[in-house]
């Protein structure tokens, strides 16, 4: 199903401004309801827009040619838990740090870990909501734990999780980082704060501080959605450092596709081919930097 054969424009960015902003759930449904016709219709249109994580497991959890498991480790701010995923055999690789958008460590991201794996790495997804208790259940209370996080301390803790990934005996000492919205963000400013870092992917995700930029040592490559005006609005600006700073770089736009195009639980907004394209384009970046 594509977006737009089933919905309008203005219903897709009002849900952006819902899981962004946020707005309250009240006012989402009711300004929903005018768009659609009414509150049946509104409601009807809840299954295309919200995520399904019925539909999350591209690679399955129980796949025997990888080992999963959720650990715990001590960082300067608290405990951190996290969802580690790497090949069965034996053998040291690079390592990737997956970052999630703004719902927090959930089935979706622990599939894309997976799928990291399976390119042969050993991936590490995050739960950057650790402090505040983890990521719950329902989606809006997790989007709401985000404005309470702080910056720095949670900055802090990305730097930690990879360096805790590095230290694993699997780990080759190579290091990439991959992110989606808030975590395509996150990953821009790992690339800011962390040296060592080799690769970082940024899938439609705010730039750092500009005046940063000229400290970051990764590969970059940027992935953005061509029906994004909040986030490519900083585009531009971003690039233009990154040029003048002498930043290796690859930027993609995906022209008509959605912001989240690469979530493949989200009908409103996957596009099929533009994700595909876009992780074979990760995932070539993560071969050259971290073998």
């Amino acid at each position: 199903m594509k977006p737009d054969e089933t919905l309008s424009q203005p219903v897709i960015d009002l849900y952006d401004e819902y899981t962004h902003a946020p707005l309250d759930r009240r006012e989402f449904m009711r300004r929903l309801a005018v768009l659609a016709g009414s509150s049946a219709a509104a409601y009807a249109l809840l299954p295309v827009l919200e995520n399904n994580y019925a539909h999350a497991a591209l690679t399955q959890p129980d796949d025997k040619r990888l080992v999963t498991e959720s650990v715990a480790f001590n960082a300067k701010h608290g405990t951190l838990e996290a969802y580690l995923a790497r090949p069965a055999k034996a053998g040291k690789r690079g390592s990737v740090l997956v970052i999630h958008e703004n719902r927090g460590l959930n089935p979706h991201i622990q599939d894309v870990a997976r799928r990291v794996a399976l390119a042969g790495y050993n991936a590490m997804a995050l739960d950057f909501l650790s402090p505040l208790g983890g990521t719950p259940e329902n989606e809006d209370e997790a989007r709401a734990l985000f404005s309470k996080l702080d910056r720095v301390q949670t900055a802090e803790n990305g730097l930690a999780a990879l360096a805790e990934l590095n230290a694993r005996p699997e780990a080759n000492g190579r290091l990439g980082a991959v992110g989606f919205c808030w975590g395509g963000g996150m990953v821009n400013q790992m690339a800011v704060y962390a040296p060592d870092l080799d690769a970082a992917v940024c899938f439609y995700g705010v730039a750092p501080d500009l005046a940063l930029v000229p400290q970051i040592k990764s590969r970059l490559m940027l992935h953005y959605a061509g029906v994004d005006e909040r986030i490519n609005a900083g585009r531009a600006a971003y690039e233009s450092a990154l040029t003048s700073a002498g930043i290796r770089f690859e930027s993609f736009l995906y022209e008509g596709k959605q912001h989240a195009f690469h979530n493949d639980t989200n009908a409103a907004r996957y596009d099929k081919a533009s994700a595909e394209l876009a992780w074979n384009r990760t995932i070539q970046l993560f071969k050259k930097t971290l073998a």
